[in-house]
């Protein structure tokens, strides 16, 4: 009985990554996909002059869910999947280790008045973190996920082969596999969008400005005095991923 080739593909994959020779099997099997064959740049877009992050305002965001929503008509995300979310936090005076956490259809609808007494409550927005130092483009055994080189985290559909490795090596729970295609999704950072200019859905939906794109290449760009003049923290510093999406008075509580 012959094998496709996803069997295929999959079986060398597997086999790669146990022996440590991913690169040299990689070169042979497929060839490294270089760009995102779905999210063609435009004509002029020049990947060396951007280096793109996100910044979040954790006080500015009320749980309205229009990133959520935008996202995913944008996206066109499978329903019960999400790009992107957002968490409720609830935590009580002296036990900061343990804060009541929700996010009911990823914050899609927003958020249900709560009766719990609670000293502190905040949202918190979380996405791919398009981390500089990957642990999902690490694992990959086709290098289906990779780099950009403007500094985008993004996925190769023609050559994933659906092995879950990189949605268990990420810290930050941002991939899914799609129910029908049986492909990783995951944000792209609208790479469609940026690439021609133009902010993520996400950010252009949000009321409040809490979450911004930043192009952390370009010295004119208002990142760089947010960095300098807040306290700025990312998820899960001790994983020491290098991610890029920045967070300002980040709760202590916050997993």
């Amino acid at each position: 009985m012959r094998k496709t080739r996803r069997e295929i593909l999959l079986s060398a994959g597997k086999y790669i990554l146990l022996t440590g020779t991913a690169a040299a099997g990689l070169e042979s099997l497929t060839g490294t996909a270089s760009a995102d064959t779905t999210t063609p740049a435009s004509d002029g877009y020049k990947m060396a002059d951007h280096w793109w992050g996100m910044t979040m305002e954790v006080d500015k965001c009320i749980g309205c869910g229009n990133c959520v929503r935008a996202c995913s008509k944008e996206n066109d995300v499978p329903e019960g999947f999400y790009r992107t979310w957002i968490e409720r936090y609830h935590v009580k005076e002296g036990d900061m280790e343990h804060p009541t956490v929700e996010s009911p259809d990823g914050g899609m609808h927003g958020f249900p008045p709560t009766s719990t007494p609670v000293d502190k409550s905040f949202f918190i927005p979380k996405l791919c973190n398009h981390c500089a130092d990957s642990p999902c483009t690490q694992v990959c055994p086709v290098g289906a996920t990779f780099v950009s080189p403007d500094g985008v985290v993004l996925v190769d559909q023609s050559y994933c082969l659906g092995c879950r490795y990189c949605v268990q090596a990420c810290p930050y729970g941002c991939r899914f596999i799609h129910p029908t295609k049986n492909v990783v999704e995951k944000c792209n950072l609208c790479y469609h969008r940026i690439t021609k200019g133009l902010t993520t859905a996400c950010c252009e939906a949000c009321p409040t400005g809490a979450r911004k794109l930043v192009d952390l290449k370009n010295p004119k760009d208002p990142v760089h005095d947010f960095l300098r003049h807040y306290k700025v923290q990312v998820l899960k510093p001790h994983m020491a991923t290098h991610a890029k999406v920045f967070y300002k008075d980040l709760d202590g509580s916050v997993r």
